[in-house]
């Protein structure tokens, strides 16, 4: 009696998966720690970071790009638009991206990697760029002339004095990792979703730049250098060739393995007949008649494959007499 054929393996049981689960939390919260951890080794080069401001300010006016005030006077014509405003930064930076990358995780596996890894490069160059420029906030830019909306209106995620805010690092302005996180949600989930209206998700880094702009937490530069890394990132880690393949065979654009044609082979027949081994029988038609009795009947030869695959018809049509 022969074994019978074992599988290739269980599938991954509850066990497995929160073992995957786990591994992943550890590593997001890791990585997190280490970003926060090395964003506060700059805190103390202050008159660096104000130098830095200095430059940027006047390298967006050489290049023409709006004033940031022209955002902010718009927050400011309302009191609850500009504390909109600040619950907005304050808020939905962190929350979105975590629900992002769970969404993801739970329902789209290849994706999520594919995103956690290309934030992972993002948060890095981020932090290579907070280490190697510190670059103070256009709130504490007196050439600026803008407001700290966060703490004149609330909330305010920063302590009032820089110098002893433990919580945060207020001299990382750039790049503006609040923009780039957000435009690599809105990427992500276009690129995992089938939805008509999916492009609407462009409209949370959209409503982030306006928001960290018209807040004086960052300048247009920031929101700039974040996009140039983002697309460094993306550049550097592709989606997965399988997740783009299997999408695009679902939605036709793909075609799959072709099935090959059948071939046009005899029916089996059972007996002597199923030896003879050639062209497929002539049709119906051309078939060899039976010799009709008094008729002198040929000479036999060797027979052919019409003739032998049409003998035993004859025999029962000659029998049935």
């Amino acid at each position: 009696m022969t074994s019978p054929t074992k599988p290739a393996g269980p599938p991954p049981g509850p066990p497995a998966a929160r073992r995957r689960l786990i591994r992943e939390l550890l590593l997001v919260a890791g990585l997190f720690a280490v970003y926060k951890a090395g964003r506060t080794l700059s805190t103390g080069r202050t008159d660096e970071a104000y130098r830095n401001a200095g430059r940027i300010w006047d390298a967006e006016r050489a290049l023409h790009l709006p004033g940031e005030g022209a955002v902010q006077r718009l927050l400011l014509h309302g009191d609850a638009l500009v504390h909109t405003a600040n619950t907005y930064y304050a808020a939905v930076h962190f929350p979105a991206t975590a629900l992002f990358l769970v969404w993801l995780y739970v329902r789209r596996p290849a994706h999520y990697l594919w995103a956690r890894r290309v934030l992972a490069v993002l948060t890095g160059a981020a932090l290579a760029l907070h280490l190697t420029f510190p670059l103070a906030p256009p709130r504490m830019l007196g050439a600026a002339h803008l407001v700290d909306t966060g703490q004149v209106y609330g909330p305010s995620v920063y302590g009032a004095a820089p110098a002893t805010d433990t919580m945060a690092n207020q001299f990382a302005a750039m790049p503006s990792l609040h923009f780039g996180w957000a435009l690599m949600l809105a990427l992500g989930m276009i690129a995992a979703t089938r939805s008509r209206w999916r492009a609407l998700w462009l409209l949370h880094p959209l409503l982030t730049l306006l928001v960290v702009v018209g807040t004086a937490n960052h300048y247009w530069l920031d929101a700039i250098v974040a996009t140039v890394l983002l697309g460094g990132a993306l550049l550097l880690i592709p989606r997965p060739v399988a997740a783009r393949t299997a999408a695009a065979v679902v939605r036709g654009h793909v075609p799959g393995p072709k099935a090959p044609a059948a071939a046009a082979a005899p029916a089996a027949v059972s007996g002597p007949a199923a030896a003879v081994s050639g062209p497929a029988p002539a049709p119906a038609s051309a078939a060899v008649p039976v010799p009709v009795s008094g008729a002198a009947a040929p000479a036999p030869g060797p027979p052919t494959p019409a003739t032998a695959l049409a003998a035993p018809a004859a025999v029962t049509a000659g029998a049935g007499r």
